[in-house]
This record gives structure tokens, sequence and C-alpha cells, in this order.
């Protein structure tokens, strides 16, 4: 469809309104932010002599509902001035500007009557051929175009976004009966490539796809709960990391997104689903009616299964909910044996097996909960979506999950998973017995080619999952023996094309001689033979930097010709990659700092996903970046200097960034603070991220890319600069704002960043720099309080000030 997306109207403002208008911002597109006028004036409004008739008042609700959203953490934005993008007003005056959008979302009141009565006077001003949806999760989609044109109900689907919109990936499409199949193939497009999105076609049944699923996995949760007499933090050990689920957990995760969304979806699905043969797990426990009932919703009302209080000596504390007295109690520490048992089981799929045959009471728990969960999905379809990938891929896009029912099913095995519920009394669908008969012994396979298939319940037989051709999915290629080189902290595949990618795979994929020598060899496999080379994976994070443990270990024993060599080493590799004679792009996301930072420095290009949070935090450890990074910041500033601004100024702005440790909230903040630059791209969707920077990989090979040569000519300004930095420097020491190590390792970055203590202004090398950040780095670790501060963040995750 020849469609194209430059204006949206939301009309809405409230939580979810404001966050999808601010998302739709984040993507370049204009919005105009509609929402109703207030019916009365504030005692502010009153004073200030203003009336019903005011603009300021008739706007109220929505810019207050806009401003809220932008000031909220974590910010619906990736950068604060994308607002500028997003136009306020109200439906009684702007309503007519919706003829200039391409796009109107409703995001209204949970009201059929409410929602049909704005579709009225939607279809009076609406340009026909525009979209019209609706974001409800609880109304049934084809109710609410009822009454409506031919040309409003074609154009008409429910898309379901999950709050937050910027952060969770996944958008239910929800077409009825009348909608044009061209428009549900437009949005599956759209939100999937411009939205970044995990998009799921639902079926118009209540609560779609992953709500639906969800929600009955967290209300099992609490009758298993209630049987094995386990508590709010056991449960919480139980369902977080260990399985694949977020750190939040169940009670935790409840709390922050509000007990009154559980209790409404779960009311809505016990009245709304008659004949589903689980109904009863959907009625509230008593407890969970008693918090309804005292408003402990959780975050929202200061209390909910959890609570915070202040303690002894006025210290915060954390307390939780005791089910069976009501009462808060202090909040405990939690240990079963199963789950020590898979400690040293890095890899999330072989962990399901030791949880389920554990013999303590976390055992029984994940036997039921496995049994239940995978007995509903099956039953599931085909009265929600037809195809069980649709399931997994919602469960994962919405709740976070790392893996979904079904796939968590083939880690356990099908075999064992129907073993379990048969002894728990669960009854599946008929259809896995059939499967399984046939001889399909899974619900996913790899093919020889590397595409991920599922098992389709109308054909009986494995198809290739729709649109995964777009993505390069590392774990696909492994299977398929693509890995043409491995050691124990990177590998080096083949991504066809002529185009080799390094992954990382060591613990939050942080930089030792294991990942260094993976980048050397990658460089030099992709010179020997190959026309481009990727750096990235399907991790979490890219890379969290050094590794500290490491570095700690030679730092303490004080084996500094160690310590030299492991940054000489990576200075190495950089100037390696940065020199080579074919193109290398990397492609980081989630986390990049510190060292992962610095080879997203030396890329010929970076291809970044939109949640990328990149710098050079070096400095909260003790240290300054030494892998190159204060060279290339200060190359980049120095290149710059033909712009026409002050020189001191722009070094003075790149100083502050690195001595702050600055972090990117987004890659598109990571452009403001100089860590990408005018080449860089930015893609929405994480998993299209290593297959469009294998694209721009071959854009350069074709280009005719040639070796780029080191750079001789860094202009740095020596005493001048320098003399300028340590004044401002010892003034914030003398403000208290920073300690005396701090301005011990500002001097260094300061000295390194002005070229020494050169008597004028000079041209340098690469090299000239590189030698002075190893030397740098190597006096700080030396440094007692440089070793408090790895010492803390060992063992606490958080830099000591000192």
């Amino acid at each position: 469809m020849n469609r194209t997306i430059k204006k949206v109207a939301v009309l809405g403002s409230g939580v979810m309104g404001s966050r999808i208008a601010c998302h739709f911002a984040n993507i370049g597109a204009q919005v105009l932010l509609l929402d109703i006028v207030p019916r009365e004036l504030t005692p502010e409004e009153q004073a200030k002599g203003l009336t019903l008739e005011s603009p300021a008042v008739r706007n109220r609700i929505v810019n207050a509902s806009l401003q809220a959203a932008v000031a909220s953490n974590p910010s619906p934005l990736y950068r604060k001035q994308d607002a500028s993008r997003i136009k306020t007003g109200n439906f009684d005056d702007n309503l007519k500007d919706i003829a200039s959008c391409d796009w109107t979302i409703e995001v209204v009141v949970e009201r059929l009557d409410i929602k049909q009565s704005l579709y009225e006077k939607v279809e009076k001003v609406r340009k026909p051929g525009t979209l019209i949806t609706s974001n409800t999760s609880g109304i049934p989609i084809h109710l609410l175009a009822e009454g409506r044109s031919e040309d409003f109900q074609k154009h008409f689907c429910g898309t379901h976004f999950f709050n937050p919109p910027r952060y969770l990936k996944l958008l239910e499409i929800i077409p009825t009966p009348a909608t044009d199949p061209a428009v549900v193939d437009f949005l599956m497009h759209y939100g999937d490539l411009y939205l970044g999105k995990t998009t799921v076609l639902a079926k118009d049944t209540p609560a779609f796809i992953a709500n639906r699923v969800g929600v009955f996995a967290i209300m099992d949760v609490l009758q298993i709960m209630q049987q094995l007499d386990l508590t709010v933090e056991e449960v919480d050990k139980l369902t977080g990391p260990v399985i694949g689920h977020a750190k939040s957990a169940t009670f935790r995760t409840s709390d922050v997104v509000g007990l009154d969304t559980l209790i409404n979806v779960a009311n809505g699905l016990a009245q709304g689903l008659p004949n589903d043969e689980a109904k009863a797990v959907f009625t509230l426990p008593d407890f969970l009616k008693q918090m309804g009932e005292k408003k402990w919703l959780g975050d929202k009302t200061g209390q909910g299964f959890y609570k915070k209080v202040k303690g002894a000596g006025g210290k915060s504390e954390i307390q939780a909910l005791d089910l069976k007295t009501m009462e808060y109690q202090p909040s405990q520490k939690v240990k079963f044996a199963t789950l020590e048992l898979t400690k040293t089981i890095e890899q999330l799929a072989p962990r399901f097996k030791v949880l389920a045959s554990g013999k303590d009471k976390a055992g029984e728990f994940y036997r039921k909960m496995f049994a239940g969960l995978f007995a509903y999905v099956t039953n599931r379809i085909p009265e929600i979506t037809d195809s069980l990938y649709k399931i997994d891929d919602a469960l994962r896009a919405g709740f976070g999950w790392d893996m979904g029912p079904f796939e968590t099913w083939d880690a356990l095995g099908v075999q064992q998973g129907l073993e379990l519920m048969q002894t728990e009394g669960k009854q599946p669908a008929a259809w896995v017995q059939e499967m399984l008969a046939a001889g399909h012994t899974s619900f996913y396979k790899v093919s020889e080619t590397g595409a991920k298939q599922y098992y389709d319940l109308e054909s009986k037989s494995y198809q290739s999952i729709p649109g995964v051709e777009n993505f390069i999915i590392l774990d696909n290629l492994r299977t398929t023996g693509k890995v043409l080189w491995k050691n124990a902290g990177a590998s080096v595949h083949d991504l066809g094309d002529g185009v080799l990618g390094v992954e990382f795979h060591s613990k939050m994929n942080t930089l030792g001689s294991d990942v260094i020598q993976g980048l050397m060899k990658g460089v030099d496999m992709a010179e020997a033979g190959y026309r481009a080379l990727v750096v990235g994976n399907d991790a979490p994070n890219f890379s969290a930097g050094a590794n500290l443990a490491l570095l700690y270990m030679y730092a303490i024993e004080q084996e500094f010709d160690e310590v030299n060599l492991m940054i000489k080493q990576f200075q190495n590799a950089m100037m390696r990659m940065r020199y080579s004679s074919i193109p290398v792009v990397t492609a980081p996301h989630g986390l990049s700092l510190g060292g992962g930072c610095e080879i997203c420095l030396h890329a010929d290009k970076v291809v970044a996903s939109a949640e990328t949070y990149m710098g050079l935090v070096e400095f909260g450890v003790g240290v300054i970046p030494a892998g190159g990074g204060t060279k290339e910041m200060t190359l980049r500033t120095a290149a710059k200097y033909e712009e026409g601004e002050p020189e001191f100024n722009l070094l003075r702005n790149t100083f502050v960034t690195v001595s702050t440790a600055k972090v990117s909230t987004s890659a598109a903040e990571a452009f403001d603070l100089g860590f990408l630059r005018r080449g860089d791209e930015i893609v929405v969707n994480s998993q299209r991220v290593i297959a469009q920077a294998k694209a721009a990989a071959l854009d350069l090979a074709d280009a005719g890319y040639t070796m780029p040569v080191q750079k001789t000519n860094i202009k740095v300004h020596g005493k001048g600069a320098l003399g300028m930095f340590m004044s401002g420097v010892y003034a914030m020491k003398e403000g208290n704002y920073i300690s005396e190590h701090d301005v011990k390792i500002a001097n260094k970055l300061a000295y390194i960043m002005c070229g020494g203590d050169l008597s004028q202004p000079t041209e340098v090398s690469e090299q000239y720099l590189l030698d002075l950040e190893r030397e740098a780095f190597l006096s700080l670790t030396g440094e007692r309080k440089t070793l408090e501060r790895i010492q803390s963040i060992l063992t606490t995750g958080k830099p000591l000030r000192n």
C-alpha cells in the first residue's frame, strides 16, 4: 500500500495517550494530541482571572498530561526536544484538525459509549482513506466500529500498545471482519519497521493474546502460591530472572503497573470467558480483593505487595505484605536448593530441566506452573490465534519474557511437559499428541538454511516464521554451523554475502583477552577473504565494558606490567579495527559502556538500536578511557574546529561529557554527546540491527572502501587549555562537588585532551595520545582510591565516592 505517515492524531492524553504521542514524536512524526475541555476552573486559574474560554484553561488537561509524561522517568522520549513535534489541543476546538492527519489513534477512557460518541464526531472531520484505530485493551474491536461508514470500517482496527510504549515492544494488531487486509498489512509492516515493535496479528477475543495468557500466568501463580504456602518474596525469587522474566518478577511488576489494572483485566476475563476451561483461575483471591478495597494498588498509592518505609535511623527499607495477616513485614532474603543448582547455568534454556526436577518446594512450584501454562496455551489455538509463534512473540514483547511458553516447553522437552501435565491433572489440546504421533518432536526447529520454523497446526508441518527473513539471528547461525572460529569470550560467524560477524558471549559481554582476541581474529579473517566485518550480538547488552574483576586482580597484586599489556592489547585491537582494509560496522544496543563505547568509536560506521545507552564511564571507576576513547573524543572535537565555534568551548564540552561519565539515554542522545556522528544510523527495531549493520557494511564495500590513514594532525592546545581545565577542576573541589581523587582523575584526563603541557597549540598523532592514555591509566590503577572504587562496583554494583 502506497501510504505515508507524516502526521498522527492521538485522541486522549492519559498515561497511554501521552506516551504513544511521545513515541511517534521519537520517530519524527508530527503529532496532534487532544483531550477534553475542563468543566471548571482550578483555584489557581480563578486567582489569575482566567475563564473557561481562556486557551490555557481549555488545554489545561492535555498540557498537564504531556508535561507529566515528558518529566517522567524513564523518559518516553529519545530526547526532550522531540516533544516540540507534539501540538496539543482539545476535542471542542481542534478535532477538525485531524483532517490533516494520516492516522488517528483513539486512547480515551474504556467505555464503549464514550468511544462511539467520539467516533461519530471524528467521522465528520476525518479525511477518507486515513487510518483510524483504537488502543483499547478491553472492548471488542468489532463493537467499536458499529454504525460507522464503510470507509471508516474499512480503515479501522485495534492497535494495542503496551505501557510504556517506548520500551515495551509489543503492538497487537486486531482487525474486524470489515477491515481492509491492505490496512492490516500496512500496520504490521509500519509497526515493525518504523515503530520498532514486534507486531502480532491477534483475533478479536477478550484481552487479545498477551494479556489473555500473561494475566492467566499471573493468576495461576497466585493460586499455586496459596497451595504451596509461599510468601510474596519467595514467589518473586522464583518468577524473576532465573526463568527469564523481569527482575521485578510477579509482585513487584504488579506494584509498578498497578494492581487496579490486574484486577480489572482479571475480572473482565472471569466475566467474559464462559467457555474457558481455566476460567476459575481468573477469580480474584481474597487477599487481592482486600487490597483493591483498601486501595493498596502498588506504587501509585504508596503500597501494594511491597511498601517502602523509614526504618531505624531514618534509613529506607522495603517491607513485603504477609498475605495471611495482611500486615507488612521486613522483606526476607530467599533461598531454595533448586535455585542454587542453576547458579552455574548461564544459558536460560538448560535451566528449565533443572528447575522442573527440583526436589524442594521450588521444584514443585515450577512443575505446577509449567503444567498449567503449557496446557492453557495449547487450548488457545485457534481461539486467540492460529499460530503458536504469535503467543511466544506476544509474551516476550509484551511481558518481557526471554522465552515464550512454547519456547520454554521445547527447552524442557515436549514429552516431559506432557508428563508434568498428566501428573498435575492438566489436559493439553489434542493437536499436541497428534504432532508427536506424526514424528514432530518440538514446536520449533531451524531449517538447513538457518531459518527458524514453527509447527503449523493447519498444514501439520513446519513453516517459516513470516518476517524473520529480515533478521539475522545468531542462535540460528550457530545451529547451522556458521561459526567459523570461537573461544570462551567471542565467536566469528559467517553472516553471508561475504560478511563476517564478531559476537561477544562473555558475562555481560565484558571485554577481556578472549574478546580482544576475537576482534583481532575477525579482522584478520575478513581481510583474508571477505568483504566486511560486523561487530554485534543478540545478548541483552552490547557490552558493559572492561572486565573489572581481571583488572582488580592485576592491580591488587601490583602486576602493572600485566595491566599495561592489557591496555596495550586493547588499544592495538581498536587501531587494528579502525585501520583495516575492510569496512567494520558495529551494531550496539542496550548498555554500550566503557570499552563497548570505545569499540563503536573506532568503527567505520555504527548502526545502533534506538535503545542504546552509550558512554565512557571509566571516570566512575577511578580511571580514564584508555582503549582509545579519550584519544578518539579529542580527535573528533579537533575535527570540528573549522566549524566556527570557539575551540576551547568545544573541548570543554567534550571534557565535561567524559569527566562526568555521561551515558546517553538513547541512540539519538548519543549523537548529541558525540559518541555517534554524521553517517551513523539508528534502527528502531532492535531485532533488525545486525541485518542493517550487514547491509551498511556491504554498502561501504560496494562504494570502493579504502583503508584510512592514521591521523598525525590532531590539534591540541597544551598549557593554554590545561590551565583552564585545572582551574575549573579545583573550583569544583573547593565547592565540595568532587573529591580529591576526582581532581586527580580529571587533571589526568585534561592532560591527555590538551596533549600534555605543550607550550603552544600543536598537531600530534593518534599514537601520541594513546601513549598518554595508557600512562595515565596505569598511574591511576595503582591508586588505593581507584581499587576501592573497583571493589565497590564488583561487590555492590555501585561506584564509591572517595
